[in-house]
């Protein structure tokens, strides 16, 4: 993608950033602001500049890394409701189904709607083995005794093996590998600085889209 192109899409990340509070604060019960203040710092949840921010670093990343990919439009409306559905979990553990959802949806209707149109029609069974393939790893580990990996979690896992499957089984398997190691990372660091501790629950809502963020980029 040229210098061009590329701005404009780090432009619309920085939109979808600063949106996002707006976006988030329609999915948080009342006072839920507060909620883990340990964590994430006072008044962090709301960082519209940091948000912005990331957006554009998001939105620039997956344009710097297929920037000739049709599905690319698809890829950034699933990152904008992913910045949204981090915000929601770092506040309140909660990843809503209407967010999941939204997700699911815009990569099952884009995905299929590219395929139709850019004769791109067997990478749809890929997209499908990714979600299928997220699915049943996300459900082993959720049930494995003593697991902390909630159905939420499995749902936002399933729901972006669609767009990792797409691009291929590199993809899939980064995308299915990075999250526990991002969200280890993440749980040390934060017992190491003493912000937490071994029974504390950790949102991992946040690392899975990261996750797949990376793999998308790397594959």
């Amino acid at each position: 993608m040229s210098a061009g192109p590329l701005i404009v899409v780090v432009l619309l990340g920085v939109l979808a950033g600063s949106a996002t509070p707006a976006l988030a604060g329609r999915f948080l019960a009342p006072g839920s602001r507060d909620l883990r203040p340990g964590l994430l710092g006072p008044g962090s949840h709301w960082a519209r500049p940091g948000l912005a921010v990331a957006g554009g670093v998001v939105f620039g990343g997956l344009a710097a890394a297929h920037g000739a990919e049709p599905a690319l439009p698809v890829f950034l409306l699933i990152a904008a409701v992913g910045l949204a559905l981090s915000v929601v979990d770092l506040t309140c553990l909660r990843l809503p189904d209407p967010l999941v959802g939204t997700t699911a949806a815009a990569g099952t209707l884009g995905l299929v709607a590219v395929a139709a149109t850019g004769g791109e029609l067997l990478r749809l069974p890929m997209a499908a083995a990714g979600a299928a393939v997220s699915l049943t790893v996300g459900l082993l580990l959720a049930l494995l005794p003593g697991s902390r990996l909630g159905f939420g979690d499995v749902k936002l896992a399933t729901a972006l093996g669609l767009p990792l499957g797409w691009l291929g089984w590199p993809a899939l398997a980064w995308g299915l590998v990075l999250p526990h190691v991002l969200g280890g990372v993440w749980a040390l660091a934060l017992l190491a600085a003493g912000r937490v501790r071994r029974d504390t629950a950790l949102p991992f809502g946040p690392a899975i889209l990261a996750g797949a963020w990376l793999a998308a980029l790397i594959a």
